[in-house]
This record gives C-alpha cells, sequence and structure tokens, in this order.
C-alpha cells in the first residue's frame, strides 16, 4: 500500500495541500518570510511595535498518550502532551526573536466518560511548572487562564491545544533573509538536554498518526476503539508489530518503552535561542522549526537559493523503528519527520562555531548540515546515504 494511500485512509495528509490552498490568499502579515505571521501592533497602534499570535495543539498525539496511560496507569505522559502543545507555539514564536512577556492560554476538549480530573490536573499543574522552569532561563511566559470543556460528542479522547500572544519591537524582531553563502546549524531534537530530565527520542508533535499506526500492534484495536476514527479502514489501523512496552535500544547499552520513546514530549529550543539571541543574532539570516514538513520546511522561507542538506545529525533510534514499522520510503521519511534536527539556524560560516558551542552547552548536539547556494528556484536537497531527495515549494 502506498504512503499516500495510507495517510488518505487515515483521514491525514503530509503536506496539508488543502489547508495550504484554502489559506493562501490571506493577509501574510507585515513580514511574509518571518516563522510567525506578524501584524502590527492593534494593541496600542505603535508603528514601532508588533503583535504576534499563535495557536496550535499536540495533534494525534494525545491518542497515544491515551493508549499508554491505560495500559500502564503512568499519568506522566499527560505532561508530555502539554509541553507538545505549548513547545509547537513558543519555539515557533522563537523563530521570530520572540522569547519574553509571552501570554499563554489553553484549551481542552474532553470526552469526560473516558479522560478523568487527575489528567486534567496533570495537565494544568504541569503547564504552570514548565512555565516556571522557562523563567530560569530568561523567558518569561504568563499564563492568562483558559478553557477546559467537556465535548465527548466532538472529542474521542482529549484535544489539548494552546495559544500565544506577545507584543514586541519591530527592531528586534528575526525575520528570515536566508542568503547564498550560508551555512545550515542543526540542532538535535534527542538525547537529553541539561534542562530536561529524561532521554528525548526526537519525536515532536507531526507525523504522530501515522507513526502510531504504523509501529503498534493491532490489539490495541478492539481494545480502545477510541483511539481512532470509526470510519479508517480495518487495514489501516494499528499494523505494526510493536507493543506499548517493548524495549527499543536508545544507544548507550539504555532501553526505553517503545510507547515512552514514541511519545518523547516536543523537545523546546528557548533556552538555547535566548542565548542565540543574546550572543548571535546580528549574525542570523534565518531559523527555522522543522515541524510540519520536516526537512523541507525551510522550502516555504527561501526565495532564489537552494538549501543542500548534505551532513545531517545521527539518525536516532526512534526514526529508524518507524522506518522500520511503517516501511515508508526514505523521501517521505525526511518530509514528514525532523529524523534527528528540530532546529535550524542560517548564519554565516564564521558564526557556526558559537551557535554549536551554545547547544553543546545545553547538552544538545548540533553541527554545520547544509549549505544555502544561489538558485533560480527555491528547494530543498537532502543528501544522504539512503539517496538524494529534492523539495519545491
Amino acid at each position: 500500500m502506498s504512503e499516500s494511500s495510507k495517510y488518505g485512509k487515515r483521514g491525514v495528509s503530509a503536506t496539508k495541500d488543502e489547508v495550504h490552498a484554502a489559506i493562501k490568499q490571506l493577509d501574510k502579515g507585515l513580514y511574509p518570510s518571518a516563522f510567525c505571521k506578524i501584524l502590527p501592533d492593534f494593541v496600542a497602534g505603535s508603528e514601532a511595535h508588533c503583535n504576534l499570535m499563535h495557536a496550535d495543539t499536540a495533534g494525534t498525539k494525545g491518542s497515544l498518550a491515551y493508549l499508554y496511560w491505560k495500559e500502564t496507569g503512568d499519568l506522566s505522559v499527560w505532561e508530555g502532551i502539554a509541553q507538545d502543545a505549548i513547545v509547537m507555539n513558543l519555539d515557533d514564536m522563537g523563530c521570530v526573536g520572540c522569547v519574553d512577556n509571552i501570554l499563554l492560554s489553553s484549551t481542552i476538549g474532553r470526552n469526560k466518560n473516558l479522560i478523568t480530573g487527575d489528567v486534567i490536573s496533570t495537565i494544568i499543574n504541569f503547564t504552570a511548572r514548565f512555565v516556571e522552569e522557562l523563567k530560569a532561563h530568561g523567558v518569561n511566559v504568563h499564563l492568562a487562564g483558559g478553557e477546559t470543556a467537556d465535548v465527548g460528542d466532538i472529542v474521542r479522547t482529549i484535544d489539548v491545544g494552546y495559544t500565544a500572544f506577545a507584543r514586541m519591537k519591530r527592531d528586534e524582531l528575526l525575520v528570515n533573509n536566508i542568503q547564498d553563502g550560508d551555512v545550515v546549524v542543526g540542532l538535535a531534537s534527542y538525547g537529553q538536554a541539561s534542562y530536561e530530565n529524561f532521554y528525548n527520542g526526537g519525536m515532536g508533535s507531526n507525523g504522530l498518526t501515522s507513526a502510531r499506526h504504523d509501529v503498534f500492534a493491532h490489539e490495541y484495536a478492539p481494545k480502545y476503539p477510541d483511539s481512532y476514527d470509526p470510519n479508517t479502514p480495518e487495514e489501516v489501523i494499528y499494523i505494526g508489530s510493536k507493543k506499548l512496552t517493548d524495549k527499543i535500544d536508545i544507544g548507550d547499552g539504555q532501553q526505553m518503552d517503545a510507547g515512552k520513546l514514541v511519545l518523547s514530549p516536543t523537545r523546546t529550543y528557548l533556552p538555547v535561542i535566548a542565548r542565540l539571541l543574546q550572543e548571535v543574532k546580528p549574525h542570523i539570516h534565518g531559523m527555522i522549526h522543522n515541524t510540519g514538513g520536516g526537512l523541507s520546511k525551510v522550502v516555504k522561507f527561501i526565495d532564489g537559493v537552494r538549501v543542500v542538506k548534505d551532513h545531517l545529525l545521527p539518525l536516532p533510534s526512534l526514526f529508524q523503528l518507524i522506518k522500520e514499522e511503517s516501511g515508508t520510503d526514505w523521501k517521505e521519511m525526511y518530509q514528514v519527520f525532523n529524523m534527528g534536527q528540530r532546529l535550524e539556524v542560517y548564519l554565516p560560516e564564521a558564526h557556526a562555531q558559537r551557535v554549536i558551542d551554545i547547544a553543546k552547552s545545553f547538552h544538545i548536539e548540533a553541527q554545520v548540515i547544509g549549505r544555502v547556494e544561489s538558485a533560480e528556484q527555491a528547494s530543498v536537497r537532502v543528501q544522504t546515504e539512503h539517496g538524494s531527495f529534492d523539495y519545491f515549494a
């Protein structure tokens, strides 16, 4: 079965073509090449300031958390879901230079018959703790409350989302201007950063519908029918070989539950970004958060150049597991998943080592993974031992 066929039968899209078509006529804001939409200062009407608002959710990762929690009773997986939804907002905003005085509001919809109050408490309490931890790194986020609704008629298990807002000076923005001659510094999504409490497999919050159905065994389908859309054809529901608690080698003689590995919370790079903005900002020509679109993400933010990524960080065991279980071709893998590097910094080679050193000071692996070349058509080339793959805008 082809990947496009599997995606279609599961009701998802790897490229979000329909969504992009629906929004292509919308105003792209003050700076179309910025990683986030930048709006005029509607709050105070200042020409020197701008407003940012960003909304995102943990997506279908919550369905996998539901499975793992029901199987093991481990509430901590819900902390990861809260982190996923928060980081998908805040790290996108960090890519335009916003790391301070951010307002954050939650929107949680749950099926009360399946999701207990303990789960809601875990999510809310973790949110408060995560915000306090960010403050220790100079990132100030302020909780603005939110809405938690019991909407079992429209949400099968739980949907966890956040909306973030900030007002900042326009001259402090980081607007992508990726240029011929820049190098690409990739920061690892895997490992254990100094501000993390355990190993992170490198998963973000993209590609989870594919990952959980392709990796985990069909025995979960009849056991947890609420974890998937009943309109989904049987042949694409939980078709992998792994149980949630099967042990997976993660290197250095360590192992991790397959469920916990795929549920690794989306790493925040905000402590690193805050340092980069303090020490390297004048030299940075672009910052890309490899979420939807994987390693092809940057193609949406370049013009007149080609990005060549030919020295990627080592492929972590998580993505090797997904590849082996799903049979997805390599080109699709690099377009759906971050494949081990989820933050990219574009700047002249003379300043690349400083970015690497800052990342490593937080115990995050980093290296120059590619370069930028002049080209008539914007594109990304990913060169690996598995082949060379081109992606176009």
